[in-house]
This record gives structure tokens, C-alpha cells and sequence, in this order.
């Protein structure tokens, strides 16, 4: 029979579409390398002396030059990693430079040929796989290794693409792990990549796994078999392109938390910054406009293709320039080209600067706002190497700036980017940036769609409020009109814009009544989960007004207002007047998962260009439309982790109540840009019964052991257990999403079955993380609430027996497999309850490996028992090691006696439960050492607030700090 494994399938179909790509393979055996060898050093010096003629004179120049690459590979801390293949960067493109001229002089030496197609070819592009580093005996197999001049520039790693728990994450995450046991194979690094023959993906070194990315070509973004992943690799994995990417598409910046990162292009940005890139060097349409969806990257785009212009010979030392038309843009604008390093780069603050600029003639690259170009009357500079990116085209640039801007700069190049589609209506920003040439009026596009699918973004839901919230629009127009008897036409339009609008949004009522609802959702949607809101409201009255009303019903630090101060006469907006970098301070708090910041109050403030991953709902209480809503809503699409499935609008105002309208787009692909949370109720029952059908005919109502083992015998091998776990992922988003809406009560039975039954199949050794990933925190609640995890209680003594006594308790079993499920459950239980401690994922994996070789026919179903049975008592084993029993009680007694002094009329705690809720979940979080490091005292605090605050709304402080040190002392 023939088999499909790893190597014959995903592995083999790398190496030919690689080699047809223009790579040669060579087997990792034939290469002339120690396994302790990062690069293959021939290959480099065949390099350097076929590259530089003054090496090529004295060959024994290539050894000084690999000296001092080779003291860069040395073993290094871990955390280096990217500072390490920062500086390996620079090495080889920018402090390049040795003696080797006459006299000593110090000149550049290339260790590449240059980007023109003759000069490529100088270079060696190898293909292997299997390198083993750094010692045959302990060392690592990588699957796959790309060299170019004997430089390892990208590493591959491959699974199997016959089990579907089995993904390109798996892949992905033996990288990650390389990267921390053998950091200097990836100090040359470029990029990682990753497949299971479904999908491909890659990510830079030290890369979060969540962030990295496909990579599709314009006429094909589809993905799940071996035919789409070649058409990627087909695509990517170029030795031209890998080069380019080398070159110009890599950027080390620093992240929110001040953490050096590097980022690497996404496929869109690629391709956009290209075309534009061959446009300016072809001289021809001198314009161009690109449309990519907020949220995916629009910045670094042009960050990459500024950093490419200037860097290519042929355009002789360009002038770029970013305009916007925004200030607050302009600062995130300059922010992303500062935190990249970008050299030669001036910010333009001032008319008299930005006249200065062109009127010197200066070659860098500036950043300036589009009001700069107000005051100019003739041309400032005919060069026809200056080219402009202007970032939100449609907005201001149709009027007299926009022209101002080209009188300016007569013979540049134009080039506008936007996030949101032009209207077809908005015929001039076609005339202004859209090229005849390029069929449907965008250069690039890259659509809402594309960005989700690619989950480069998330889906946007919108959720409907109480009707009695809603602006009544029927019953507001039938008092304006009594109101307005016998005024003019023209003056009841101006007073229904200014003063019944007004009206409504200032009725202290209603505010009331919307802000108690925030609070109601908030705390039982939003805030379990960890997530974060934006409030938009009407005018900078409201802010205060919503702030004091938010204020009697949370507390002072969980909200504030960020909005513009300016034109205060009064000082009624004193309290909320920020410098930049105070402002850029209450927006890190917003963002730190662990500060009490939860809501930010705005009205025209941070609803263009604020990047907060962490905002997940927006409440909209603000009558918006077209592009201002649309840039509004995308501020909660960012992805953030695992749990955030959607960015959520909860409409006040009835903005939704036809999306068609609100969004007034030709684009059909925007009817889709929101979708009714209502919507996913109606999926809801036919999720369940899909789930539900994996268990014909089993008795849901037996509890207990028999129960679940009833359910697991319905799920007898890997793969029917994948196909189970797809599709209740699918039911488990849809649930968090909507919980706790009532509407869920009819299917709460079911659904609790099935997690538990989920639970207790899932993988134990973290493999397939992408089907088999977390509950979420909601869902985690409800089965702690209802179902216990259950002991073999006749036979948990059989546990601490010797093994030599396991034949006669086997003999003593009248039914094999069902005792067989009876100790697999039991040990399952006991390892997810530990699922943190090393030793516990240690026995998970050698559980893994003992069900895939039972599964396989290698060992028969006693030595199954028998082997499960020596591993379920060194669980009991582990178990009594983990935490002394005493000291448990000690932290039970103190917590305990805490929580009776809050026990009176106004808080009826059962203690008893509180004390028992804190103790399970901090057992679940806590690791050996936990109090040592800042991850195990967030994970722990962050476990007791959903407790104390969440679960008993109990917002003390003294009390929360108070059982935090009785947990750290006696956990």
C-alpha cells in the first residue's frame, strides 16, 4: 500500500518546486560544512573572491572577512537573537567595508551581486534538507535550508498533510523553539517559512506565530491542498525575490513594550510597493492609486517602498515625501518610520519648512501634513525624481490644497493610498491618482475580504441595542415639526442639524440608561476575556457627561476621555488637556491587558490611525457615515491573540439598521464589511445539531464516566476526532461571541456536553494547536461551573501500586477497553489540572506517543493498559510533588478567613465557594517559581480578578491585594 508521509509528499514537492525555481540542490551530506558550521564557508569565499577584485587579487583577504563573520555566529543569550541578525545585516550591506584598497584604504566589499538581473546570477542559490546543526548526536534536524553564497538565509520546517490536527503551526512552533536552543543558525536569517501541504506560512525571526502570514499571488488567494501551497512557493521562494526581501522588504523597529522586533512585508505590501517602485522607474503613468483595507499595513508599505527608492542606483538619490492630512496621522506616520530606523528621514512641521525643503533641493525622505502646502504660490522644485505618497487620498485632496501640492512640484510623481474604497461618486480622486492603465482605477487593491481571509484583520459584527436606547427618529421628527411650525425651509434644516440632534444626545437620561447598559455588556461580553472599548459619542460635552455617568457605576481609573482641547475658553476640557508624549502614556495604560484602564471616552479623537490590538468592542452613540465610519469602526479589526475572533459595534444611534446606507460604497465586496451579530444566532442550531451528529444514539443523559466514555467510543481515531474538533471550534467562536445572550439557554445543555467531551479528547501534548486551541475563557467558566472532572475512585489505590502488580489487577478487569478509557480519562484529568507544570508536558507527550502506537497496531491493547497504567501512577507521583498538601490548606485557611470579614447584608459571599473558585484556578496557573517572574504574577492576578471582580464583583482593592500575598505566600 502506499503510503503518504512527510518526507515523499510536502517535503519532496519543496525541493523540486525549488529547484525548478532556480535553486540547486545539494544534499545536506555533500555540503562542505562541520554540523557545528552556521555557513558553509567555501561557498562564501567562492563568493567573495568571484565578487570583489582587490579579494580576487589575494584570496587569503576572503579568511579576514570570514573571521570576523564567524565571531558573529559564536553562542550568544537568546534574547539576542534579532540584535544579532540586525547587526549580520549591516554587516554584509552598510558596514561592509575592509583595508583591501590601495594603500590600506578601507573600501566596500559585496558579499551579493547587485539587483540587476546579470548581477543576480554571480550569486550560488542552494537548495537542502536535513541539515543537521550543531553535532550529530544532539543536535537539530532542520528540514529545509536555503543558501545564497553559502549564507543560510531561510529555514523551512514540514508536517505531514494526512492528519488534520497536524498543521503548519506545529511547523511553525519547531522554529520557534530552534530559535531558542540553536540561535545562531538564524543570525543570516531572512525569513521562516512553514507548511503541512494546506497551507503555507511565514514570519521573521522571533515573530509571534499569530502574526505570521500567507503569501498568495493577485490571481490566486486560495488555499488547502498541495496545489495552492506550490503556487505560493512557486511565487515567494525566488532567488530574486528572496533578495529583494533581503534587501529592501526587511525593517528591526522596537514594539509598544520598547522590545526590538523584525518585521518583514507582507505579501500585499510586496507587491503594491513594487509596482510602484517600477512605475517611478519606468518613468510612466506618473500616478497611482492603491487601495488596501485599514488595519493591514498600510504605513509599512510605504515605509518599505520609501526605503526602496532610496536605495536603488538607477532613480539617483530620490526625494520621497509622505503627506497626510491629519496631525494625529502624521505623528503614528512619522512613529512607524522612526521606530524602523529609517535614515535621511525629516519631518516637515512648518509652511516655511516644507518651502525650504524643496526650494534646497533636499534628498531625503519628509513627512508633512497636506495644510503645509497652503500658502504656495509657484513651483518649489522641477525635479522629476521627487515622488509623493499621499495617505488618505479621497479626503483633501480634490480641493485647492490638492492643486497647491501639484503647482508645487509640477514634474512629481502622485501616488494616493487609502484604506477605505472611493466612492464612485468621488470622481476627481480618480482624475487626481488613478492611472488610465490600470483597468479598474487602483494600482493595488487589496480588499476587506482579502485582509480576513489572510486574518490580517478580523470580521466586524455589530451588534443591535434595546430599542428604547435607539434614537427614535419617527417620534423626533413629529416634535420638530410642532416645534418648527412656520419657519422656512432652509431654517428648520439648520436647526434640525444643530439643536434637536443636540437634544437627544445631551438627554442626561438617556445617557444614563446607555452608559449602564456599556457597563451591563462590558463587564459580561468584553471584560472576561481581557479585552478592552472604545466609547464614541457626540461632541466634547458628551464625553464629560458619559465620563460622570460612568464614573457612579465603575471606578475613577477605568475610564477616560481623550479628545481635542483646544478653543477651551472656559477650561472645561482642563482635566483632559495632554502633551504628546502624556497622551502616548494613557494610550500604553489602554493597551496593557493588566492595567485598570478599560474604556477610552472620544468623539473625533483616535478613530483614524489608532492601533490598539487590545480594543475589541466599540460603542457607537455618534451619528456617522461613509468614510469617517467606516475608518471609525476598523479601529477594533486588529488581531490580538487567539480569543479575539471579531471586532464587535454596538449601535446606539441605528447607524446599522441599513449598513447599505451607512457604508454608501459602489465596491460590492463592502455590502460584507459588517456583519449582524443576529446573523450568527441563526448559524447557532445548526452548529450544535453538526456537532451533536458525532453521537447518534448515545444516551446524553448518563453522567459521569459511563457517560463520557459512552461519547468517546463515538470518536475512535485521530482523524474523526479532528473532524469533531474543526467543527466545534466553529460552534465555540459562534458561543463566545454571543454569550451571555439568552437566546443561548435553549442550547446550554448540549453545548456543556460537548465541551466537556472536547475537553477530554483534546491532544495532551499541545500538538495541532490551530484545530486543538484553548476554550475560551467564556466557555472555560461554564464547564468549571458545571462539570466536574471526575477520579476512578475504586481503583485510584491500583495507581500507587508497583508495576509488577498491574498483570494481576489486569486479570481482575472483567472488561478491558472500557477499564482502559477509565484510566486514559483519569489521566487526561490529571495532566490538563497541571497543564503548566514541565513534568506534566512531559507525561502528555508520552501519553501522545503511546495512543498513536496503539492507534498504529504497534503494541497490543493490554501493553496499552499496562503502559498507561506505569504512567498514571507517575502522575499520581507528579501530583504530590507539585504543591504540599498542608501548604494548600494553609493558603485555603487564610483566604477563607479574609473573606468571612466581608460576609454581611450588603455582600452575601459563600465563602466557602469564593475560597474554592480562587484555589482551583490559581492551582491551574501557577508554576514552580511563578512568584519570580512577571508572567506568573500577571497570570496569577490576572486568574484572581476574574474571580474577585468578574465572578463576585467584589472591587475592593485592599481585599484583592490581600489575597494576592496570602497566594503568593502559601502557592
Amino acid at each position: 500500500m502506499t503510503q503518504f508521509n512527510e518526507d515523499n509528499t510536502v517535503e519532496q514537492l519543496f525541493l523540486d518546486t525549488l529547484v525548478k525555481n532556480g535553486w540547486k540542490y545539494v544534499s545536506s551530506e555533500e555540503l562542505n560544512r562541520q554540523y557545528n558550521d552556521v555557513m558553509v564557508e567555501s561557498m562564501v569565499k567562492n563568493a567573495l573572491v568571484r565578487l570583489n577584485p582587490e579579494i580576487a587579487d589575494e584570496p587569503a583577504r576572503a579568511d579576514e572577512v570570514i573571521y570576523k563573520l564567524r565571531a558573529m555566529l559564536q553562542p550568544f543569550p537568546v534574547d539576542n537573537l534579532i540584535s544579532q541578525n540586525e547587526a549580520f545585516k549591516k554587516r554584509l550591506f552598510e558596514e561592509n567595508s575592509f583595508p583591501f584598497g590601495k594603500d590600506g584604504r578601507q573600501t566596500p566589499i559585496s558579499f551579493f551581486g547587485t539587483m540587476t538581473r546579470e548581477e543576480l546570477a554571480k550569486n550560488e542559490y542552494v537548495v537542502t534538507n536535513q541539515w543537521v546543526y550543531p553535532s550529530l548526536e544532539n543536535g537539530k534536524r532542520l528540514d529545509i535550508v536555503l543558501l545564497i553564497n553559502g549564507f543560510p538565509v531561510a529555514i523551512g520546517e514540514l508536517k505531514t498533510p494526512v492528519r488534520n490536527a497536524i498543521t503548519w503551526l506545529d511547523g511553525a512552533q519547531d522554529i520557534s523553539d530552534y530559535e531558542k536552543s540553536i540561535p545562531e543558525m538564524f543570525v543570516p536569517n531572512v525569513f521562516n517559512f512553514a507548511s503541512e501541504g494546506k497551507c503555507f506560512r511565514y514570519g521573521s525571526v522571533k515573530m509571534s506565530l499569530n502574526k505570521w502570514g500567507p503569501w498568495h499571488t493577485p490571481d490566486h488567494k486560495t488555499e488547502g491542498n498541495l496545489s495552492d501551497v506550490r503556487v505560493s512557493l512557486q511565487d515567494m521562494i525566488t532567488p530574486e525575490k528572496v533578495m529583494d526581501i533581503m534587501q529592501f522588504f526587511t525593517l528591526y523597529s522596537t514594539d509598544k513594550k520598547h522590545r526590538k522586533i523584525k518585521i518583514i512585508c507582507r505579501y500585499q505590501q510586496y507587491e503594491a510597493a513594487n509596482l510602484l517602485v517600477e512605475r517611478v522607474k519606468d518613468g510612466y503613468p506618473k500616478q497611482g492609486l492603491i487601495w488596501h483595507f485599514q488595519g493591514s499595513g498600510k504605513s509599512l508599505l510605504m515605509v518599505f517602498a520609501a526605503q526602496k527608492l532610496r536605495m536603488i542606483p538607477e532613480l539617483q538619490n530620490p526625494t520621497v515625501v509622505i503627506v497626510d492630512d491629519r496631525i494625529d496621522l502624521e505623528t503614528q506616520i512619522t512613529g512607524d518610520f522612526n521606530a524602523a530606523d529609517i535614515p535621511n528621514l525629516q519631518s516637515l512641521a512648518t509652511k516655511e519648512e516644507l518651502m525650504n525643503f524643496f526650494e534646497q533641493d533636499m534628498r531625503k525622505i519628509a513627512i508633512t501634513t497636506i495644510f503645509r502646502f497652503g500658502d504656495v504660490e509657484k513651483a518649489l522644485n522641477h525635479r522629476d525624481n521627487i515622488i509623493v505618497m499621499v495617505d488618505e487620498a479621497h479626503r483633501t485632496q480634490e480641493g485647492d490644497l490638492g492643486e497647491k501640492m501639484r503647482l508645487a512640484l509640477p514634474n512629481a510623481f502622485f501616488f494616493g493610498l487609502t484604506g477605505t474604497p472611493i466612492n464612485r461618486l468621488e470622481k476627481n480622486t480618480f482624475k487626481t491618482f488613478g492611472a488610465i492603465e490600470d483597468k479598474s482605477g487602483y494600482m493595488s487593491k487589496y480588499s476587506f475580504s482579502d485582509s480576513i481571509r489572510d486574518k490580517a484583520t478580523l470580521p466586524l459584527n455589530f451588534e443591535p441595542v434595546p430599542i428604547d436606547l435607539h434614537v427614535d427618529k419617527d417620534s423626533l421628527n413629529k416634535e420638530f415639526d410642532e416645534m418648527t411650525d412656520g419657519l422656512s425651509d432652509e431654517d428648520k434644516g439648520h436647526l434640525s442639524q444643530n439643536v434637536t440632534m443636540k437634544a437627544i444626545m445631551y438627554d442626561r437620561k438617556r445617557i444614563r440608561k446607555v452608559c449602564e447598559h456599556i457597563v451591563n455588556h462590558y463587564q459580561a461580553k468584553i471584560e472576561p476575556n481581557g479585552y478592552k472599548a472604545q466609547i464614541v459619542v457626540y461632541d466634547r460635552e458628551c464625553c464629560l457627561m458619559y465620563k460622570e455617568e460612568l464614573d457612579k457605576l465603575l471606578p475613577e481609573e477605568e475610564s477616560t476621555i481623550v479628545m481635542h482641547t483646544s478653543n477651551d475658553k472656559e477650561d472645561r476640557y482642563k482635566k483632559y488637556r495632554r502633551t504628546r508624549d502624556e497622551e502616548s502614556k494613557v494610550l500604553d495604560q489602554f493597551r496593557d491587558i493588566d492595567h485598570p484602564l478599560k474604556f477610552i471616552i472620544v468623539t473625533s479623537k483616535l478613530l483614524t490611525g489608532f492601533d490598539a490590538p487590545i480594543l475589541q468592542v466599540m460603542y457607537l452613540d455618534k451619528p456617522m457615515k461613509d468614510h469617517s465610519l467606516l475608518q471609525a469602526i476598523c479601529r477594533v479589526n486588529r488581531t490580538y491573540d487567539d480569543g479575539k475572533t471579531n471586532g464587535l459595534i454596538v449601535d446606539y444611534i441605528g447607524i446599522f439598521d441599513n449598513v447599505a446606507k451607512a457604508l454608501n460604497f459602489d465596491e460590492a465586496s463592502m455590502r460584507r464589511v459588517i456583519t449582524n451579530i443576529e446573523e450568527v444566532k441563526k448559524q447557532v442550531p445548526a452548529l450544535v445539531r453538526k456537532c451533536l451528529s458525532y453521537f447518534m444514539g448515545v444516551d446524553r443523559t448518563i453522567e459521569g464516566w459511563e457517560g463520557l466514555l459512552l461519547a468517546q467510543e463515538c470518536l475512535p481515531n485521530n482523524k474523526v476526532k479532528d473532524e469533531f474538533a474543526a467543527d466545534y471550534r466553529v460552534l465555540n467562536q459562534a458561543w463566545n461571541a454571543l454569550s451571555p445572550d439568552p437566546f443561548l439557554n435553549q442550547f446550554k445543555y448540549d453545548y456543556i456536553w460537548l465541551s466537556k467531551v472536547y475537553e477530554s479528547v483534546k491532544p495532551t501534548d499541545n500538538s495541532g494547536a490551530l484545530i486543538w486551541a484553548a476554550l475560551g475563557a467564556k466557555t472555560l467558566d461554564l464547564v468549571h461551573q458545571h462539570i466536574e472532572i471526575g477520579e476512578v475512585h475504586e481503583d485510584v489505590e491500583i495507581l500507587t501500586l508497583d508495576a509488577a502488580l498491574i498483570d494481576e489487577f489486569i486479570e481482575k478487569q472483567k472488561d478491558l477497553k472500557k477499564t482502559t478509557m477509565k484510566v486514559e480519562i483519569d489521566l487526561v484529568a490529571r495532566i490538563q489540572r497541571h497543564s503548566n507544570e514541565p513534568k506534566f508536558k512531559k507525561l502528555g507527550e508520552k501519553l501522545e506517543e503511546l495512543r498513536e502506537k496503539h492507534e498504529q497496531g504497534l503494541i497490543t491493547s493490554v501493553e496499552f493498559l499496562k503502559l498507561l497504567l506505569v504512567l498514571a501512577k507517575e502522575a499520581v507521583q507528579a501530583e504530590k510533588e507539585v504543591v504540599p498538601e498542608e501548604e494548600i490548606d494553609k493558603g485555603k485557611a487564610a483566604l477563607t478567613e479574609l473573606f468571612k470579614g466581608l460576609k454581611n447584608d450588603k455582600t452575601p459571599v459563600i465563602v466557602e465557594r469564593i475560597v474554592s473558585d480562587i484555589d482551583e484556578i490559581v492551582k491551574i496557573v501557577r508554576f514552580d517559581g511563578w512568584q519570580k517572574t512577571t508572567t506568573g504574577k500577571n497570570e496569577v492576578k490576572k486568574a484572581l480578578r476574574s474571580v474577585v471582580w468578574i465572578k463576585y464583583k467584589i472591587k475592593d482593592k485592599e481585599v484583592f491585594d490581600k489575597a494576592y500575598s496570602y497566594i503568593e505566600q502559601y502557592y
